[in-house]
């Protein structure tokens, strides 16, 4: 009994640490590997590269706080914003696109600059096709996106690769289909050795399975394999490479793990109790995830999400 409420009141510290107001948020800077930072604090994890020709980012937290992320950057370097990232298309992730991307500028020359007059005011904004589509496409109700929020350029294959000669470093941006969203992207920094993977994968809590948005649980395991494909440890599954997700604390190999093996039991117990016909209030009833709770969390979306990715009606 005194296991339960202590695993109880871990939960509601956790939920009432989540639910703290972005607006009032402090943006913490904290460097991973050389010229790479990790901002905390605006809404999802923003990666922040600094290169001699200006910085490139991954994902650009909640729209309010957009001034908060670039001071947070100009404490960092005096270089401008030139090319951002996004992981997939939640608010927390893409809401500063509009205000960050129009405070930087897009490397541009030749006749492509003499033709075009603005071809280089703003930052470039890549992401998975998808993304655009669906922030082009909004669904009833649903204001339009701000024409400078929009990704400028996509790709729809499984992977867009971007030069080190612009970016500072060779990057690839995977497309890790059906797993969180249908638009979700792992950014690699290879040379560097750090990996931002979105909501992919979290620390605060259990996974978000958009089912609305393309997700699906299977799609999320995959990408979390996939992770442990591309990092390299260094001894026994420690260190090696840096892996920033989409909220919580910094990561390595070995917390991608664990994590894996999380969502890949849970999944199992779930998948078992659907294949025997038991609805959905019976499976959140049975407390299946009563032994993970503690640090993860309220389980009844990541149930949900589980269940109607299994087949449940």
């Amino acid at each position: 009994m005194r296991l339960t409420t202590i695993a109880l009141l871990a939960a509601a510290f956790a939920c009432a640490q989540q639910n703290q107001s972005a607006a009032n948020a402090e943006i913490q800077a904290l460097k991973v590997r050389g010229n790479l930072y990790m901002l905390v604090g605006a809404g999802g994890n923003i990666t922040v590269s600094v290169t001699n020709g200006g910085v490139v980012m991954v994902d650009t937290g909640l729209a309010q706080n957009s001034d908060k992320v670039l001071a947070a950057v100009k404490k960092i370097t005096d270089q401008p914003v030139r090319y951002i990232i996004n992981t997939h298309i939640h608010a927390d992730h893409m809401g500063g696109n509009e205000k960050i991307a129009s405070s930087g500028s897009t490397l541009a020359g030749g006749n492509f600059a003499s033709t075009i007059g603005d071809a280089s005011v703003g930052a470039e904004v890549y992401s998975h096709e998808n993304v655009l589509i669906r922030l082009t496409k909004p669904a009833a109700g649903q204001a339009p996106t701000p024409f400078r929020a929009l990704p400028t350029d996509t790709y729809h294959g499984a992977e867009m690769r971007l030069s080190g000669l612009f970016h500072g470093e060779p990057i690839r941006i995977i497309h890790q289909p059906a797993a969180h969203t249908d638009g979700d992207s792992i950014v690699v920094f290879t040379r560097t050795d750090v990996i931002s993977t979105g909501d992919l994968l979290t620390t605060t809590g259990y996974p978000f399975v958009d089912l609305q948005r393309g997700g699906n649980i299977q799609g999320i395991i995959d990408g979390l394999n996939r992770l442990l494909d591309l990092a390299l440890p260094d001894f026994r599954s420690e260190g090696g490479t840096m892996i920033i997700p989409g909220h919580g604390r910094l990561c390595d190999m070995a917390d991608v793990a664990y994590y894996r093996d999380m969502v890949t039991i849970l999944r199992d117990r779930i998948e078992d109790q659907v294949k025997k016909g038991r609805t959905l209030a019976q499976i959140k009833d049975a407390k299946l995830t009563l032994d993970y709770d503690g640090r993860y969390g309220n389980p009844d979306r990541f149930i949900e999400g589980v269940y109607r990715s299994l087949g449940g009606k």
